[in-house]
Parts: C-alpha cells; structure tokens; sequence
C-alpha cells in the first residue's frame, strides 16, 4: 500500500461514519487546546487505529481521536493529537493526517501548540499568533515529492486575511493575542540558555516543537493554515522554573479554558 492507497481509504472511513458531515475547517490540537474536543456539538468520534493514513501518537496530552461536528456552529475535522518528529525523527509523520483533509475538502487548517515565550512581556497562559516561523532543524515532510509543486512558496504561510479575521475576533472577546514569529526546535530536550540567546537575534517571539512540519504539508496540499500558541512558560535563561513536560502540560491545562473560547469562537470566523 502506498501512502495515496491509504490516504483513499481513510476519507472513504471518514466519509462512510460521519456521512453528514462536511468540514471546511480542520483543527489539530497541541498540548492545552484538548477542552476544543468538548465544545464539539454532534460529535462523531474516529480512533487514528481506525484511518491508515493517521500517525500513532505516543505523546501524554495526545488522544489520537479524529472528531467531526460543530465547533461554534461551524463545521469542523478536529484532530485530537499529533506526532512529533522528534518521536521517530521524521518531519512527515503527519502528512497521511493532512493530506486525508484536504481529500474531503478542508480548505482552511488552525494548528495549536504550546511553546515557550522569549518575550518576558507575554508570560505563561498568554496567546499568540504566529505570523511566521523559523524552520531550525531544516527538515522537510517533502522528501521525495516529485515535480515543481514541492517548491511551496512559504512567504505567506500564515494566511495574513485568517491572522485580521483571529485578531477581531480577540478583540470583540476584549482578549489580547499577541502575534509573532515561532522558531521550530526538533527536541525533545529543552533549549540551553545559550540557545534561546540566540533564537532572540534571530527574531523569535515563542519557541516549540511542533507545528512548522504541518504547515508546509498543508500549504502544498492547497490549504490556507492559521496557527496559535498558548504560552506555557517563559524559555531558559529568562525564569528560575525548571523545564519539563509535566510543566507544560500543567500550565497548559490552566490556561486552557481561555484558549478554548477563543477557537470556539474563531471557528464560525474561519468557516
């Protein structure tokens, strides 16, 4: 089987266990956007086991649920989980995943992820847009793609019409969400003092371990992609609090419920 065989058949999955559904917006969930999952109206729920282009996901906070309905009145693909490259050290774990939404025709994909600040101005629980990003690792889930449609012009990765649509949505909430740009750091291991020095000349605003690999799929699949952060920490070097991914995953659940109103109402936006 190849990955397009796969692909197939996990929409015909899809298609065949949520026949009334017709996502135009799909969601992938990172660490504290999981809450996104209960505000999920006539939800029907696909296990990842169940779609053959899925990822496996071994990751705490990680359900591997693909879940359509309604989110905000909007239909919505919402993907409870996502692999990492640095689980296996591949860039294209979630290609399968992306690629089998643009199949049943989502046009418009929100990633979410947690990640540290470099900016001391937007401490933990705060949100921010990414108006572009830093590949560091330099992977690519492109490998191997033939012909010119895998040089994807990234210039415009961050849909600038989807980033005014996020802020007047914030606004009208009277929630700030700051913008900037995330620097992509394979992991899994935290960045050094030293590291986060020189992400900051660099132009960084937030640093994390996911989100860039997806962006450049969904982009040469064709779909617009919006992205958010929800500040879990400040970076090393900029607080006295060890890191680990308890404390991510703590500080991501307390901030939680902010950045789940704000995708519930940014959904009907998007759609």
């Amino acid at each position: 089987m190849t990955l397009q065989d796969d692909i197939t058949r996990s929409a015909a999955t899809i298609r065949a266990r949520a026949p009334q559904r017709t996502p135009r917006v799909g969601i992938v969930l990172g660490s504290g956007w999981q809450g996104v999952v209960d505000h999920v109206d006539e939800a029907t729920a696909i296990a990842y086991t169940d779609l053959p282009a899925f990822p496996a996901v071994g990751v705490a906070g990680h359900a591997g649920q693909l879940i359509l309905g309604r989110l905000g009145g909007a239909e919505v693909a919402v993907l409870a989980g996502r692999q990492h490259t640095y689980e296996d050290g591949h860039a294209d774990a979630m290609k399968g995943a992306l690629r089998t939404l643009a199949a049943i025709d989502v046009k418009t994909l929100v990633l979410t992820n947690a990640a540290g600040s470099l900016n001391p101005a937007m401490g933990t629980g705060s949100l921010m847009l990414l108006s572009d990003h830093l590949n560091l690792p330099q992977r690519t889930p492109l490998h191997g793609e033939p012909g010119s449609s895998r040089f994807v012009d990234m210039r415009d990765a961050y849909d600038p019409a989807l980033r005014r649509i996020a802020q007047e949505v914030a606004k009208k909430m009277g929630k700030a969400l700051h913008e900037g740009v995330y620097a992509w750091q394979l992991g899994p291991q935290f960045e050094t003092p030293a590291e986060i020095r020189m992400l900051r000349l660099l132009g960084a605003d937030a640093v994390g371990m996911s989100t860039v690999p997806e962006t450049i799929v969904a982009r040469h699949a064709g779909m617009k992609v919006l992205a958010l952060s929800l500040i879990t920490n400040l970076a090393a070097g900029l607080d006295a609090e060890p890191l680990s991914h308890a404390q991510t995953l703590a500080a991501a659940q307390g901030a939680s419920a902010s950045a789940v109103r704000l995708l519930e109402a940014l959904a009907p936006a998007l759609a």
